[in-house]
């Protein structure tokens, strides 16, 4: 009976270890945080909690970036309101200084995601040459934050590695002008996007063979002789 009891006590622990793995660490969870309150001074909307970005943050692992935000009041509230991330592939440059009235100094994208709380949320290349907007569907709001999911194969390279993409949020009230243009999330500048650490992807592969070395050991000492 002792012998019988090990095989099991060697899954479980090789379990438990795969499990850790997957656990969420501190890398996973790196976010901007932008103050209460800083409309842009150009903006001409409605000063609406909703237009304002308090938190955002993005998580890439090989397939897919998430990206998270949180703003100061119900999403929803402002009629049209959107909201657009900004994503420099490689090649991105101050676009949105080149309108009326010029905004975004530091903001360098040569992509967008416009997350739509009214539906129809695409992915947008805009450099080397603009694109056919993409239908970007896997989009959430809830109360006061969103969360959107895009496939980095929506995002193709355009100079740097996925892992070196860089991010901004900013809030509209419509799509017409710069003056609709609520706030930056971080301002004059871009955040990355955090990813499991290397050690942690080792942690899991090891949990997960030694997983499977176990599995494999208990069936072939059940198998009959």
């Amino acid at each position: 009976m002792q012998r019988s009891s090990h095989p099991w006590l060697a899954v479980g622990a090789a379990a438990a270890l795969a499990a850790l793995a997957l656990a969420p660490g501190p890398a996973q969870a790196t976010t901007v945080t932008d103050p209460v309150g800083d409309f842009l001074p150009t903006y001409t909307g409605p000063l609406n909690g909703d237009m304002d970005v308090i938190a955002a943050g993005a998580v890439i692992n090989g397939t897919d970036i998430t990206f998270t935000a949180n703003f100061d009041g119900t999403i929803g509230t402002t009629v049209g309101g959107l909201y657009v991330l900004g994503i420099n592939r490689g090649g991105g440059l101050p676009l949105l200084t080149a309108g009326s009235p010029s905004v975004g100094a530091g903001v360098n994208f040569d992509a967008v995601a416009v997350l739509r709380p009214t539906g129809g949320s695409t992915v947008n290349i805009i450099l080397p040459t603009a694109l056919a907007p993409i239908a970007l569907p896997t989009v959430t709001f809830s109360g006061s934050s969103l969360r959107a999911v895009i496939p980095l194969a929506d995002l193709p390279s355009n100079g740097f590695t996925p892992a070196q993409y860089l991010f901004n949020l900013w809030p509209r009230d419509g799509l017409g002008s710069n003056v609709q243009i609520a706030d930056f999330a971080p301002n004059a500048s871009s955040f990355a996007a955090s990813a499991p650490e290397p050690g942690a992807w080792a942690l899991m592969v090891l949990g997960f063979g030694a997983l499977g070395a176990m599995l494999r050991r208990r069936r072939t000492g059940l198998a009959p002789a």
